[in-house]
């Protein structure tokens, strides 16, 4: 099989970018692979192009159903019509549809929720699989900073679909991260490829503060100085929400995004900024899976992330394009008491876990009544069906220690005096080859790089209130 002219009649690519065709083949050599690819390095295609070739269906585990929607757009877009997403927003009587058809749809996109349901599972045994992809892998991790209590459940269903050959994908994912998803993946003798982490685009910066005004004026600054398209990351939905109308007031259009909008609502914000009607988007960590915008040029990160492997992938959604990217970390005294309530965040308390272990692993209502916060009860859930109470509480606190580790590795890059590049790729367990001349504040940033994307004059003046009306609402 010559994949090169398969590459070219599926997708118009002339080539392979690099580790793509290494995956591909040991996905059609029948391989379970673990495959960690930066972001913005085109993993979707090592599934996409085996399915060309495999004969039966590709279960797709994606985590968010922004991600998953977005997914399947673009596979319709490139004119694949056998494709379908399994969520709570398919009809009934397109649900119907699907389940009596599923076995011939080429794709199947499914979340790790809804993958344990009873009756999908059973109408998911009825069909044959030949690859099952767990998407943004270090989900399945405990260890990794985006764990997913349900993704652990993947295991669970391996056997009902006969084990199904498996390939791991992620962008970010530490020795041990890696480890921990081949454990419990079950996978035996897997093909782990690792691509270098380093995308020498990417200049890293940081700017200290005394106080959050000092702060706010900086970022006002900068957005009148740099054009967008831009993504400013907040540690909570108050605050995208704040910097969203503070970038309203200079005139410049944007939007905020966070999990607690409606999901309808996150998918509008998210198509006006593909659409280039938004210059900038501020969000908290929940916006960036599955979005494709080559000329992210910016990347600020307002408030401290939690963990290094937060801060690359986040990180790694500007400058996909290959031009010149900058990585804004903004810090001011006292930032890292949010550092450290936001790090225990998910994490159920012991009277959570309590809570679970007295009404049982189906009470939902603990989640309704505010006594147990949604996250916390699905962790909480799933090790008591797998611990006793006290092998539980054991289980967090060795998760706690796992998230300060993680959070002071942030704390660690703030006090650098060496090169914040090296620092971040030793982070993964990696070596930086060769440094780029324009590399990080500490080796000295040249941003006259960036004079290209600054924005026309007559952008940077405030605009009148029916101007900035109608970048809020706009027709």
């Amino acid at each position: 099989m010559n994949l090169e002219k398969l590459l070219y009649s599926a997708y118009g690519f002339s080539s392979f970018r690099p580790g793509q065709r290494e995956i591909v083949e040991q996905v059609l050599a029948g391989k379970d692979v673990i495959a960690l690819l930066p972001t913005g390095m085109g993993k979707s295609i090592c599934y996409q192009l085996p399915a060309k070739i495999l004969p039966n269906s590709v279960l797709i585990i994606s985590p968010l159903l922004s991600l998953m929607q977005d997914q399947v757009a673009q596979l319709k877009k490139m004119g694949e019509k056998s494709v379908v997403a399994i969520n709570s927003f398919l009809k009934p009587e397109d649900k119907e549809k699907v389940w009596s058809n599923l076995g011939s749809y080429k794709f199947i996109f499914v979340s790790p929720e809804m993958l344990v349901q009873p009756y999908v599972k059973q109408k998911l045994q009825q069909i044959r699989i030949s690859l099952l992809v767990a998407d943004e892998a270090h989900c399945i991790s405990q260890w990794g900073f985006d764990f997913r209590p349900d993704y652990l459940r993947i295991s669970e269903i391996l056997p009902a679909l006969n084990f199904p050959q498996v390939l791991a994908l992620t962008a970010t994912a530490t020795d041990k991260v890696t480890e921990e998803i081949r454990e419990y993946l079950s996978l035996k003798e897997p093909y782990i490829y690792r691509h270098p982490m380093d995308r020498e685009n990417i200049v890293y910066d940081i700017k200290k503060f005394d106080d959050q005004r000092d702060k706010l004026e900086f970022l006002k600054g900068f957005i009148r100085k740099f054009s967008g398209p831009g993504i400013i990351y907040a540690g909570t939905r108050k605050k995208s929400q704040e910097l969203s109308s503070l970038l309203a007031e200079q005139g410049v259009s944007s939007a905020f995004y966070h999990g607690g909008m409606e999901h309808q609502d996150r998918v509008f914000v998210q198509q006006q900024f593909q659409n280039g009607e938004l210059q900038w988007i501020c969000s908290t960590n929940a916006f960036g899976m599955g979005v494709h915008i080559p000329n992210i040029r910016h990347v600020i990160h307002f408030q401290l992330p939690t963990s290094i492997e937060g801060y690359v992938q986040e990180v790694g959604r500007a400058g996909r394009d290959g031009q010149p990217a900058l990585a804004t970390l903004l810090y001011a005294q006292g930032d890292e008491a949010l550092l450290e309530s936001l790090v225990m965040d998910d994490l159920p308390t012991q009277h959570e876990i309590e809570a679970v272990y007295r009404n049982g692993t189906a009470a939902t209502h603990l989640i309704d009544q505010g006594i147990v916060r949604e996250t916390a009860f699905r962790v909480a859930s799933y090790w008591i069906t797998k611990l006793p109470l006290e092998g539980v509480n054991k289980q967090m606190e060795l998760l706690r220690r796992g998230k300060w580790e993680q959070a002071a590795k942030i704390r660690e890059l703030l006090s650098l005096e060496s090169c914040l590049r090296s620092y971040i790729i030793s982070c993964f367990d990696q070596q930086l080859a060769d440094k780029p001349s324009n590399c990080c504040i500490n080796d000295g940033i040249n941003y006259e790089v960036f004079a290209e994307f600054l924005p026309p004059a007559e952008k940077q003046q405030p605009l009148d209130w029916q101007d900035r009306l109608r970048v809020i609402l706009p027709i």
